[in-house]
């Protein structure tokens, strides 16, 4: 059941073109009753090959800025060891709610960009070109750091605020954004991944299961993508994240 779940939600994702973390750690937890700190595992886990592909697709189509998305995902790592470790003392109750506070947050700036991009534009100016010399890396190991933390600890990918955070603070064009963004992603997952596999919490069946759902799922769904109108994607790119932290809010 929990293989056949992840294969309808790899569709929607792969439709949909979002990450869906949040989602697969809510459809675990309150529909299949896995523990929070597993489903977290499994779902940070889960992303390291689920946006892999995504992220070699872009840099093969050079949508990628290789030295931003180095140093911000490089210090992601330490950021994801101890977003890990925070995670695996904090009680089931209370990362539940910080979890799903976390989805809300990310389904708020989603509709910002998406839905009010000239309202974030006057807010969040946008940088016109690319940070470089010392400021990048200051910049990057602060930015690396938390968005790792945050990705670890809740087990959310944090796609939102590393995409806006790309854009704002470091420059990088909009079209560039996304695979840059997948690419800072991946050391993040890996590194919370083991840290949680270190902990104990990462169940390798659950995980398998889960992956392979996925995985293929994406693969389908991903060729529906553009027979879908373009308001239908815009409201489920929002909708779904918006979704999962109010179920797993309520049913926590």
């Amino acid at each position: 059941m929990i293989f056949l779940s992840m294969l309808a939600l790899g569709a929607l994702i792969g439709f949909v073109g979002a990450g869906g973390a949040g989602v697969t750690i809510t459809l675990l937890n309150v529909g299949f009753g896995i523990p929070i700190h597993e489903a977290l595992a499994v779902a940070l886990a889960s992303m390291v090959f689920t946006t892999l592909s995504g992220a070699i697709s872009h840099f093969r189509q050079h949508e990628v800025v290789v030295r931003t998305g180095a140093i911000v995902g490089l210090f992601g790592i330490i950021g994801a060891f101890l977003g890990a470790a925070v995670s695996n003392i904090m009680p089931a109750g209370d990362l539940t709610l910080a979890t799903s506070a976390m989805m809300l947050l990310s389904a708020v700036l989603l509709y910002l960009r998406i839905y009010q991009g000239a309202w974030l534009a006057r807010h969040f100016p946008v940088r016109e070109t690319l940070l470089t010399g010392r400021r990048l890396y200051v910049y990057g190991s602060v930015t690396g750091v938390l968005v790792g933390f945050l990705s670890a600890a809740f087990g959310i990918g944090a796609a939102a605020f590393i995409q806006l955070a790309l854009m704002v603070v470091f420059g990088v064009p909009l079209l560039q954004t996304v695979g840059t963004c997948m690419m800072v992603i991946i050391p993040i997952s890996a590194a919370g991944g083991l840290g949680y596999l270190l902990s104990g919490h990462l169940e390798p069946v659950l995980f398998l299961e889960t992956l392979l759902g996925l995985m293929v799922g994406a693969w389908f769904g991903a060729k529906a993508t553009h027979l879908a109108p373009l308001p239908l994607l815009k409201f489920c790119i929002v909708g779904m994240s918006a979704a999962g932290g109010v179920i797993l809010l309520l049913f926590h």
